[in-house]
């Protein structure tokens, strides 16, 4: 079968022929009909990412598909289900073996590009705002790189949960991408200075950084007094110095936030979520953005995308 594979750390990835995966005790076989791309996959092409695996390995972290094998201990839906997972690797290929009980089956009403945006970017979102930072309605939240893959769940999300949504993104094409998913404000980082425009809408109660570096520090200029600010990433390449004193005399909390680590240590908080959130997208109260759908073998043209900030929303790969 064909895969996308990283070979060695720095080098790339490529399309490569690998053999189909074999039924593992505890893991089903998945035929891939959708994968999503991450900024995290570019991390991990580098070796930057906190769960990078030893190469050779097939980059690609959630995947929506048909159960091709089943689990040999019984365990599992059957062949022919229709289901989702978040494997961390493994989704940009043809088949891919994934942890049975991470599987997630699909509503009847769901299709497997909507599945495969949804786990990372809505997962990411809701976790942060619900559990983390406890987002309460009629509160203000600012979302930075609000076009991106987790920022334009954010700004849906927050406006579902009842706040009032500030958007900031780069250029009036991505501004209006965060208006159509509900942000009531937008504001412009190319041309907009940030911390300004916020503090002129009241500040921010909660803010939800995905990009660090000088947006963070506009932001968090402009965060209220008691605000929580949620490090999501750092997008920019920059990580930001933070002021202690500053967030002494404002009482304003940091929250740093890592959606993969509950899977280890709370993985019921993130199970819990997935739930909701595949019922609401059944509903049809949230609806991923996808800007591009791609074959297998222009994966790496998708990856790109997201380097170069061309995309919005997900990218979705359709082996």
């Amino acid at each position: 079968m064909r895969a996308y594979r990283v070979s060695e750390i720095g080098g790339g990835a490529a399309m490569a022929e690998v053999d189909k995966p074999l039924p593992q005790k505890g893991c089903v076989v998945i035929r891939v009909h959708a994968c999503g791309l991450n900024f995290a996959d570019l991390l991990m092409m580098e070796g930057k990412y906190q769960e990078t695996p030893e190469p050779p390995f097939t980059l690609g972290m959630e995947v929506a598909g048909v159960v091709e094998a089943p689990d040999p201990s019984g365990e599992g839906p059957a062949v022919g289900t229709r289901v989702a997972v978040y494997g961390g690797n493994g989704g940009l290929s043809e088949y891919g073996l994934f942890p049975t009980q991470k599987l997630v089956v699909l509503p009847d009403g769901v299709g497997f590009a909507d599945a495969a945006a949804l786990p990372v970017a809505y997962g990411t979102s809701h976790v942060a705002l619900d559990h983390k930072a406890r987002l309460q309605p009629g509160e203000t939240l600012l979302v930075l790189g609000a076009a991106g893959g987790v920022g334009l769940t954010a700004v849906e999300i927050g406006k579902l949960m009842g706040a009032r949504v500030i958007a900031c993104a780069r250029g009036a094409e991505k501004l209006e991408v965060a208006r159509t998913a509900g942000a009531d404000h937008l504001i412009d980082a190319e041309a907009d200075d940030i911390r300004e425009a916020v503090k002129a809408l009241g500040g921010a109660d909660v803010v939800y950084d995905p990009v660090g570096g000088a947006q963070f520090e506009a932001a968090f200029r402009a965060t209220n007094p008691e605000g929580r600010i949620l490090v999501i990433g750092f997008a920019s390449g920059k990580v930001p110095e933070v002021k202690p004193n500053h967030m002494l005399v404002k009482n304003i909390d940091l929250l740093g936030f890592y959606w993969g680590g509950y899977m280890k240590f709370r993985p019921e908080v993130v199970t819990d979520s997935l739930a909701r959130l595949f019922r609401w997208l059944e509903e049809g109260r949230i609806r991923p953005h996808i800007s591009h759908r791609l074959p297998l073998e222009r994966a790496g043209e998708g990856l790109e995308l997201l380097r170069q900030r061309k995309s919005t929303g997900k990218v979705i790969i359709e082996p």
